[in-house]
């Protein structure tokens, strides 16, 4: 894996490279084709911008979410693009079989080579009872308990490289490195690097013994990220794909030309987020619905620690806001997540961000 899959280049005034994070959120009032052609045209934009990768990330069975099947984005996105890095942020490796996410990932790699991660996580990104549905099968413990079991099947199959007397050693995950080897095969042998996501110390401290690059979600585990980060850095061994330790983190930002409407965007964010959380999953609220809304005392209290935690207002207190968390955490990369009810308010976010930077024009 080359150093340049991870590290990315600051441009403008940025303190590092700055990233973009896709939930193709669905908003009232719109259908999901329009949110697929919002990820489209904001996939192009954040590559002309020079931001580094575009990650979409799994969720399940959520209406305001329509990004189930992420291979399927960013096969769609890599027909759009030329540049920019397109990957998973993430893929739930527990509700799938490896060889699945292997042929998938292999697949994107031949369409767009040498752009693709593969981002991993061990969440279900949904509710118990979904899980069990993807999965077939209730015991969902077990799957987040043979993580590490998992990944190392999954990176044996992406590396095609099971030892003799093993089961799946005649199994080949195609398209993939068995080309290269086959006769007269002229396939690059190169897949793509996985990244290991996380919300807490479990793959924290995972990727730090693996020695791969760590995504972690401060977008909804803000609490967490400072001693998440600590521990990997603290506990990472150098490897063959990195000699020290990388690590980005999801930030929720929402810029916009006034300080006012921002404000009224993270209101009904974080409803939806109340009805996400209360088992109420639905369509993005509109800023009007949010503002009639009669929030309980609990909602409220909930509402205020959510927006927080997202840097929002105009385009210079957002950049305040992402200097200030960057200095904090240390991050070595800031995947941008732009939550809003409108696909035409989330695209303008991403360009006064940009301008704020003085990040190439488009």
């Amino acid at each position: 894996m080359a150093a340049d899959e991870t590290r990315g280049t600051a441009h403008g005034t940025a303190p590092v490279p700055l990233s973009v994070l896709d939930l193709v959120t669905v908003g009232a009032g719109h259908t999901a084709t329009e949110a697929l052609r919002t990820s489209v045209e904001l996939a192009k934009l954040t590559e002309s911008r020079g931001f580094h990768r575009y990650w979409v990330a799994e969720h399940h069975s959520m209406p305001g979410v329509a990004s189930s099947s992420p291979a399927v984005i960013l096969a769609h996105l890599a027909a759009h693009t030329e540049r920019i890095r397109l990957g998973s942020g993430g893929v739930m490796l527990p509700n799938h079989a490896p060889l699945v996410i292997a042929e998938q990932f292999g697949t994107l790699e031949a369409l767009a080579p040498n752009r693709v991660d593969l981002g991993l996580g061990r969440a279900p990104g949904t509710d118990g009872a979904t899980a069990a549905a993807l999965r077939r099968t209730d015991r969902l413990h077990e799957g987040a308990d043979d993580f590490p079991e998992q990944l190392a099947e999954l990176t044996r199959f992406l590396d095609d490289d099971f030892p003799d007397g093993h089961p799946y050693r005649r199994i080949h995950a195609v398209p993939g490195p068995i080309q290269s080897t086959s006769p007269g095969g002229v396939q690059s042998p190169h897949r793509p690097p996985i990244w290991l996501l996380g919300s807490s110390g479990f793959s924290a401290r995972l990727a730090a013994e693996l020695g791969l690059p760590f995504a972690f979600a401060h977008h909804f585990s803000a609490q967490n990220t400072i001693p998440a980060l600590d521990l990997y850095r603290e506990t990472f061994r150098p490897s063959e794909i990195l000699a020290e330790p990388y690590a980005l983190i999801g930030v929720s930002a929402l810029a916009t030309d006034d300080e006012k409407e921002a404000r009224r965007q993270v209101l009904a964010a974080s409803l939806n987020m109340i009805r996400l959380r209360t088992g109420r999953p639905g369509l993005v609220p509109t800023p009007e619905e949010a503002e009639a809304y009669e929030f309980s005392a609990v909602e409220r209290d909930f509402a205020t620690s959510w927006n927080a935690n997202v840097v929002h207002g105009t385009a210079d207190e957002v950049r305040a806001g992402l200097d200030d968390l960057q200095k904090r955490t240390g991050a070595d990369e800031l995947m941008i997540t732009s939550h809003a009810h409108s696909g035409a308010l989330r695209l303008r976010s991403y360009e006064l961000i940009a301008d704020a930077y003085g990040l190439p024009a488009a």
